[in-house]
């Protein structure tokens, strides 16, 4: 009582929707592909489990998505968050569960596996980077909204006209793999897509299951943590920048196929210590008024600018991990380095927004 309801495939939801496979598991939820027998369709199906604190958290996220459907009528911007064609409810052996449907998209992470050793070609960076803050912006100042765990599984692969079948013949099989099987120049199966038909591609935010509204905030602590921004680390109060801190992340990890930050625990310091560590080392000092503000704050600090349980620190920079590392020319390294570096402030007041990023000229070159 309380789990995962015991999906078989060939299953029906709804008189409506056929299961046909599993596409992933989590810790709240399985998603399964299913054939809208009505429309003629797939659609991904959601669904929760059944304990009384998982059905409260779905009904905030479909009245979170509901309040998305609701907004995009108003702004166009809209349409680079994914959609909810549905909600209903079902009771299964271990209980009731909510069911929560969406249009179908394999994930950024499985394109990005195709590229791993380099980085995804920038102009598609820039391109899917333009739909993420513009549909951030969205949110944050139409809806209201902190998406809370932007990466690229939440980022989903959209193809008008079935472009996606066309290119990406693995589309349906996603769930089960890190990477998909591309179609190379004249149809045969590659490891890279033509600049031209990987431009056709475009994307949408996905997952708003840890979304909260800016005025009422559901957890203290957010995000996936390679991209969890320094204020959530700290335990300090947060809003819509620390999307924009996540981005920031996520715009290095496709440009390079590196994560920015990779936190590992040690024998004498945990995964946090040692995220708070490499954050220091790559952007420098914590200020104190930020370091000390919070009544934790000996958490991390034995004093100001100084690190409670890592005492060792190899400091680099962006620009060099971009030149040496991953090889840039300097005329690559320096627009791209001024259009993340104000994703990354640490005082979530004098980090750019979604709108300010949108306009930088790096994105728009």
């Amino acid at each position: 009582t309380g789990s995962h309801h015991p999906v078989r495939e060939g299953e029906v939801f709804n008189t409506r929707y056929q299961t046909l496979h599993k596409l992933g598991c989590g810790a709240f939820a399985t998603v399964w592909l299913c054939q809208d027998m009505r429309r003629k369709r797939h659609v991904a199906v959601k669904v929760l489990k059944s304990r009384e604190s998982f059905a409260e958290a779905a009904q905030d996220e479909v009245a979170l998505l509901r309040c998305v459907s609701s907004m995009k009528k108003k702004d166009q911007a809209g349409e680079n968050i994914v959609c909810l064609l549905d909600d209903f409810r079902m009771i299964g052996e271990n209980g009731f569960h909510i069911l929560l449907l969406r249009v179908l998209g394999p994930s950024l992470r499985c394109l990005m596996g195709n590229y791993a050793a380099q980085g995804l070609p920038l102009p598609f960076v820039k391109k899917s980077l333009q739909q993420v803050l513009a549909g951030l912006h969205f949110l944050h100042k139409r809806c209201r909204i902190i998406h809370a765990d932007i990466k690229p599984e939440n980022v989903l692969l959209y193809g008008r006209d079935k472009s996606l079948q066309r290119l990406l013949p693995d589309a349906f099989g996603w769930g089960q793999r890190t990477d998909l099987r591309l179609k190379g120049p004249d149809g045969d199966p590659g490891n890279r897509l033509e600049e031209s038909d990987l431009m056709s591609i475009e994307v949408k935010i996905a997952d708003l299951g840890s979304a909260c509204w800016t005025y009422k905030p559901f957890s203290k602590k957010i995000q996936t943590q390679p991209y969890r921004a320094l204020e959530v680390l700290l335990g300090l109060d947060y809003s819509t920048p620390a999307d924009i801190w996540s981005t920031g992340c996520l715009a290095f990890e496709m440009a390079t196929g590196e994560r920015l930050f990779d936190p590992q625990p040690g024998k004498y310091f945990s995964r946090d210590d040692d995220h708070v560590a490499r954050i220091i080392e790559l952007l420098g000092r914590i200020p104190p008024q930020i370091a000390l503000s919070w009544n934790k704050s000996t958490k991390f600090f034995s004093r100001p600018g100084a690190l409670l349980r890592i005492s060792r620190l190899s400091p680099r920079s962006l620009h060099s991990i971009l030149a040496d590392r991953h090889k840039w020319t300097k005329d690559e390294v320096t627009p791209f380095t001024a259009f993340l570096l104000p994703a990354l402030q640490y005082s979530p007041q004098r980090r750019a927004t979604a709108a300010q990023c949108l306009q930088h000229t790096w994105l728009g070159a």
